[in-house]
């Protein structure tokens, strides 16, 4: 018997990023996308066989993104710019995971992205590779998409 499933996962990515819906265009690699539920413990007195563990906040880590070098960069460059010139204010986000044919398999929306730090490539004749660029992003936490 042979069994055909369609398994919705991505094989072959790529991530496209948008703020206030102007695209940043796509990267090859997202890290740190995730929650945590920050902790407290607090001991009850004569009671020595637990402490309590109580949660307080959600904790978002930063987003680090990287791609090879490409004409949005020069997006990139603007968004840092427009941050040192005074505009303060955090832009909705949304990073969305897409197959190598397009289709979306997951969009997260991101509250408050803030640009963190932004690398670029390290260039030598020496050592003739694909030139890549880094962004890091901070955000405030997660917003629903309408997708699903």
């Amino acid at each position: 018997m042979n069994v055909v499933q369609d398994i919705d996962t991505a094989l072959s990515v790529a991530f496209l990023v948008k703020l206030d819906d102007q695209s940043l265009g796509m990267f090859t690699s997202c890290q740190g996308l995730g929650a945590e539920v920050v902790m407290e413990t607090r001991e009850e007195g004569g009671n020595n066989g637990f402490v309590w563990q109580l949660p307080t906040k959600l904790r978002y880590p930063n987003i680090t993104l990287s791609r090879p070098l490409s004409r949005d960069t020069e997006t990139i460059a603007k968004w840092f710019a427009s941050m040192a010139n005074g505009h303060k204010r955090g832009a909705t986000g949304t990073i969305e995971v897409m197959r190598a044919n397009g289709s979306i398999i997951a969009t997260w929306g991101l509250l408050d992205v803030v640009p963190v730090r932004w690398s670029g490539p390290t260039i030598s004749a020496d050592d003739p590779r694909v030139l890549t660029e880094t962004v890091e992003i901070a955000h405030h936490g997660f917003l629903a998409t309408g997708r699903g």
